[in-house]
């Protein structure tokens, strides 16, 4: 495997110098886009020379631009119509969110442009999309599963594929899509380009790159475990559930005009806490696996355009989701893989802005707390409350978690996270709705307690509820 890119590719500065050419490069300046970001710095170049590439980078880095730029060009550059029923680029993504989210980014980059982009998720007509499928297309973004159901019912041959990219690789390898991605790399032709890009490289990623790639070049942007820059974090040690339920509604009442996200590990957890807060007169909505494809579309869209306020999510729901105007994240549980307060944690600071992650740390959650902090090397500055007796966090000199704002915060208040007992689509982790040593840590629908009696300042309109 070869490592790294050409010096000199991290002295340029615009898109066109990075091989693109002039009509792409106006096109995406014309998006507000002049500097590539250094993980579009050190792929493009790679993408274009015609490699195989192996891609390390956090969300929210522009990863999608890194690949799509280099491969709207290459299928320009060859401008051959595809047959009905294939396509000439697969993009496999584990999330319905994730797979529009790239469609419509790549729609901005061929306007003007004779080229097609389909996508196709579950939860979505299965028979349009097989109508939409059938005069071929030139870059098809999919869901694995939603992909093979297309494959038995011939609407798509992948044998035409000329480009593969695999994107959040480690996240659809966590949601069990290994034996899918086997059968699919068996459907493509073993002549192709193939991409993959992960936010970490567990020898389980590596492994899949040996099947699906030849000779990758790795590039890295940000080693496993940092956080994004400019991300401001706190942990708050609390006795409870419901001292996480009141200490979160007070940060959101004191910063009106933010814009959070809420994390929790279950579904269950995810709609309770949505519900309380929408009835003390919050502007809420939650995103995870329950929801129909329509409710999750609403929700993020009322989200984006600001009528939402807050977002409830679990970790598969809001993978990949790129908002940038996220003020503040909640890990109001803290998650069981250490790796996923990266990802939840990369919800904001995005484009250049800065960021808030809070922390709730329960009594029973600071081996999980100690996780997040050996993998990420600091320890996380604490905005209130005391350390269990048995957190033993290694003694560092507080930094930063993610290279932004002040190690002991500033006059906001901030707050943090907490564990149910599963993972974010309902998968046993643990037992559902045990409660350990009377904690309340355990059962997220009993966590939220009695709905206070006022209204939340400044985030009172909007109650309404996407489910």
């Amino acid at each position: 495997m070869s490592r790294g890119a050409p010096e000199k590719v991290l002295e340029l500065t615009n898109f066109h110098e990075l091989g693109l050419s002039q009509n792409i490069a106006a096109t995406v300046a014309g998006l507000g886009y002049d500097t590539p970001t250094p993980i579009q710095l050190k792929a493009i170049p790679i993408v274009l020379e015609g490699r195989d590439l192996i891609g390390l980078a956090q969300t929210g880095t522009g990863k999608t631009a890194a690949f799509g730029l280099p491969l709207i060009e290459m299928l320009l550059a060859n401008p051959t119509r595809p047959d009905n029923r294939t396509t000439r680029t697969l993009i496999l993504a584990p999330t319905r969110e994730l797979v529009n989210q790239i469609g419509d980014n790549l729609r901005s980059f061929i306007k003007k442009t004779p080229l097609k982009i389909n996508q196709v998720v579950g939860g979505a007509s299965i028979g349009k999309q097989q109508l939409q499928l059938e005069k071929g297309t030139d870059i098809l973004v999919a869901t694995p599963g939603r992909l093979l159901d297309l494959i038995s019912r011939n609407a798509i041959s992948l044998r035409a594929v000329t480009y593969l990219v695999l994107d959040e690789a480690d996240q659809m390898l966590d949601l069990g899509f290994i034996h899918d991605l086997r059968k699919i790399s068996k459907m493509v032709p073993a002549k192709r380009q193939t991409l993959l890009f992960s936010a970490t490289m567990p020898k389980t990623i590596a492994d899949l790159a040996a099947t699906f790639l030849n000779n990758p070049v790795k590039v890295e942007v940000s080693p496993p475990g940092k956080a994004a820059d400019k991300v401001e974090q706190h942990v708050h040690f609390v006795n409870g559930q419901n001292h996480k339920t009141e200490m979160l509604k007070k940060i959101l009442a004191d910063n009106p005009d933010g814009r959070s996200i809420v994390f929790l590990r279950t579904k269950h957890g995810a709609e309770k806490l949505m519900k309380h807060l929408e009835i003390v007169g919050f502007s809420v909505a939650s995103i995870h696996g329950n929801k129909s494809q329509g409710q999750r579309e609403r929700a993020l869209k009322g989200f984006r355009d600001g009528e939402i306020r807050t977002l409830i999510a679990t970790d598969v729901a809001a993978r990949g989701i790129d908002i940038p105007a996220v003020s503040h994240v909640f890990n109001y549980d803290l998650p069981e893989v250490p790796d996923a307060y990266i990802h939840r944690i990369g919800r904001t600071a995005r484009a250049g802005r800065d960021g808030i992650a809070i922390a709730f740390c329960g009594p029973d959650e600071g081996r999980l707390l100690r996780d997040v902090e050996r993998l990420m090397g600091i320890d996380i500055p604490v905005a209130s409350g005391e350390a269990p007796t048995n957190l033993s966090r290694p003694a560092r000199p507080q930094r930063r978690g993610g290279g932004g704002g002040a190690p002991g915060g500033n006059n906001r208040n901030h707050q943090g996270q907490g564990r149910p007992k599963h993972d974010g689509e309902g998968r046993p982790a643990g037992k559902p709705g045990h409660r350990k040593g009377g904690s309340g840590a355990g059962r997220p629908a009993a966590a939220h307690g009695k709905p206070s009696s006022g209204r939340p300042g400044g985030q009172q309109r909007n109650r309404r509820r996407e489910a």
